[in-house]
């Protein structure tokens, strides 16, 4: 039996509204290394594996578990957040300043999109979802993985839907379960495997 905890980063500068640049470099604020030690208090289990994403915001969220948890393994997996608009163009911009842009590319509804250097397909993205899973199968025990917002939400979108095309219409099915189930900061999203499938506890 397999049960893994994903958790999405704590409260990033991006999230509190600040101008923000580079994607992997956004920090924690003061609130969200506090989110962080709050999760890392939970964990009342051994745990077996923990994930965290070579981004600096998922990865500080993990530190507080790393160190509560000292002997167990860490590795750095490709479950960093989804970037979809090209970051030279977002450089110091907000998440209002980008309103537009965001709603402009999930009205669009193109899964092989990129917006240039730097940037994922929507298609990449729902792939890099599907190799975690597949990574995972196969693993017993308690895993935590420290990942972000989009990138979770692809998962569980794939345990619950398991859709066979990723096409526009795909596209915009997981736009509408992204808005309609969003995903807090240091919210933690679990997924049990029983050997056969991959199960979701509540949405």
């Amino acid at each position: 039996m397999l049960t893994v905890h994903f958790v999405r980063h704590g409260e990033s500068a991006a999230n509190a509204g600040n101008a923000t640049s580079d994607p992997a470099l956004i920090p924690l604020t003061d609130r969200g290394w506090e989110q962080a030690r709050v999760v890392a208090e939970s964990l009342d289990q051994a745990l077996s594996l923990i994930v965290t994403s070579p981004f600096e915001r998922a990865a500080d969220t993990a530190k507080p578990t790393i160190q509560r948890f000292p002997g167990v393994p860490v590795e750095v997996w490709p479950v960093e957040e989804f970037t979809y608009l090209s970051p030279s163009r977002c450089a110091n911009t907000t998440a209002a300043d980008r309103k537009p842009w965001v709603d402009s590319y999930w009205l669009s509804a193109d899964p092989e999109f990129t917006d240039g250097p730097g940037t994922e397909s929507f298609a990449g993205l729902i792939q890099r979802a599907r190799e975690c899973l597949c990574r995972l199968h196969g693993m017993t025990g308690l895993v935590v993985a420290f990942g972000h917002g989009q990138f979770i939400q692809a998962v569980r979108w794939l345990v619950i839907e398991s859709p066979v095309r990723i096409d526009s219409e795909a596209m915009r099915a997981f736009r509408t379960f992204d808005l309609k189930y969003p995903i807090s900061n240091c919210q933690v999203i679990t997924i049990d495997h029983d050997g056969h499938r991959w199960l979701l506890k509540g949405i």
